[in-house]
């Protein structure tokens, strides 16, 4: 794995994070270490420090916490020039925002849910370029939250994402595999 395809994954993951202007720091919280651990490898493999804690006492709420310099949160995307990178950036944000069924009997879909509208376009754009089929950008629920957008990857396309983009998430990648049976 090339640093720029690690670069482009984290990047994408960079979604789902915050950025401390007074500590000059990136932060990633999830519930659990999993993922946070598989972000703090790659960092690492960059050269890049960071440290992972627990967000108060009585809550599952974990943080990656890291000032890794290459991180923005005005990345575009549009820069990726190579497959490879497009497709790691899609994955980290998936990985990031992404959706899938917790429940191994509830109907499969594959989502991507954000705030950014044209981050969550340029997310589709990419897919679509790499012949995913995707449903239409939409907002679920305006009254609650006018500014959340979201869209599917339609049935037809959800092998083709699994063996394209799929999942450096543990959680999500072993639900593609079992469910994609790959």
């Amino acid at each position: 794995m090339t640093e720029r395809i690690c670069q482009a994954y984290l990047q994408g993951a960079l979604h789902d994070g915050t950025r401390s202007t007074l500590h000059n720091t990136h932060r990633f919280s999830q519930k659990g270490e999993d993922w946070l651990r598989v972000l703090q490898e790659l960092l690492s493999g960059l050269g890049h420090k960071s440290w992972i804690y627990r967000e108060g006492k009585l809550r599952d709420v974990y943080v990656l916490e890291t000032t890794a310099s290459f991180l923005s949160m005005d990345f575009d995307p549009d820069i990726l020039e190579a497959e490879e990178e497009k497709a790691a950036y899609v994955r980290g944000y998936f990985d990031a925002e992404g959706g899938l069924p917790y429940e191994p009997n509830a109907r499969f879909y594959i989502q991507f849910a954000q705030k950014n509208y044209a981050g969550v376009c340029k997310v589709k754009g990419i897919l679509e370029d790499f012949s995913i089929w995707c449903g239409k950008i939409h907002n679920p629920s305006v009254k609650v939250d006018p500014e959340y957008w979201r869209f599917y990857i339609l049935t037809r396309s959800h092998r083709d994402f699994a063996q394209k983009v799929g999942s450096w998430h543990p959680r999500k990648r072993s639900i593609l595999q079992l469910r994609m049976k790959i």
